[in-house]
């Protein structure tokens, strides 16, 4: 849907803008004539209402006037600064709740066109740790954010919700290489969050220079067998590709991410996540009259950046 509206955007755009270009070459100076011979005739003595009836200006030419600057500003903020996003899921609790509204920074990780998304401009790469907007493998029409865990050429292990990573490594002797070590988790709280009637455990975790909460599940015991199986590794173990990312939610027993689908592709990421701007509530019960979809609060205390 979010590529849908970029090329009715970009369509709109164009559009509108041709049809300015055309009116200033082709009508425009007809226009101009028409009005010159009209106040000559006049000696000057014509009132403006007149001028509008002997050189009416196209009501498709003054829509596309008024609607190109600012749809042409939206285009660029939207296509190469800046995204608004919903948060549809509790995936990246809490990290992020459902009725928060993000900014995503869409040149963190390159210039791409807004219509088939080809990158004509490298300006980074993810890194550890960032929250990361990105097309859902399985289904590019979808839009889906989680943190990236693991970086090209890193081994990740997921073993009794322990996160353990090998980062890559060139070096010509392997012994000199990083080990595989635990990612550090310290645990915070309990019962802040819920699953159904079952308290989540809030632990802190830090990824690279990225120090954020996640949440487990304690009555939550997956075995490895729905994983995502990579040839050549064991059911909780992937070696990430080159060009590509393995991506976790917060909420760890909660998420349907890298373990389940596979890497995210370079081609794949739409920006950083990097700003809450507004987050609602929306606690209505559901045998309320009034809609569920209009808030019943905002949370400006969680209006701010995003770690």
């Amino acid at each position: 849907m979010a590529n849908y509206f970029s090329i009715f955007l970009v369509i709109l755009t164009l559009a509108s803008g041709l049809i300015w270009l055309a009116d200033s070459i082709l009508w425009a100076p007809k226009r101009k004539e028409r009005i010159a011979l009209a106040k000559s005739n006049t000696q000057g003595e014509i009132d403006d209402e007149t001028l509008a009836a002997v050189a009416p200006l196209p009501a498709v030419v003054d829509t596309a006037q008024q609607i190109f600057p600012v749809i042409a500003v939206v285009l660029i903020l939207r296509s190469f600064l800046y995204e608004p996003f919903q948060i549809p899921s509790g995936s990246m609790m809490p990290t992020l709740l459902v009725g928060d509204f993000i900014l995503v920074e869409k040149f963190s990780y390159g210039l791409k066109d807004p219509v088939v998304r080809h990158k004509f401009w490298d300006l980074g790469s993810p890194e550890r740790g960032d929250v990361v907007v990105f097309k859902y493998p399985e289904d590019p029409n979808v839009d889906y954010i989680k943190r990236v865990v693991g970086l090209p050429g890193d081994k990740i292990i997921y073993r009794n919700k322990q996160v353990f990573i090998k980062p890559a490594c060139d070096l010509p002797v392997q012994s000199k290489c990083p080990a595989l070590e635990p990612v550090e988790m310290n645990f915070e709280a309990r019962g802040e969050f819920y699953h159904g009637m079952v308290p989540l455990e809030r632990f802190s975790e830090q990824l690279g220079d990225v120090k954020h909460d996640i949440l487990k599940n304690p009555a939550s015991y997956r075995s490895a067998e729905p994983y995502y199986q990579q040839p050549g590794t064991q059911a909780d173990e992937w070696l990430v590709p080159e060009g590509q990312y393995f991506v976790m939610g917060d909420n760890r027993d909660n998420s349907r991410d890298s373990r389940f689908w596979g890497f995210v592709p370079d081609d794949n990421l739409v920006g950083k996540a990097v700003a809450i701007w507004i987050s609602f509530e929306f606690d209505r019960p559901p045998s309320s009259a009034v809609p569920g979809w209009i808030p019943t609060g905002v949370r400006f205390s969680r209006v701010g950046g995003i770690h």
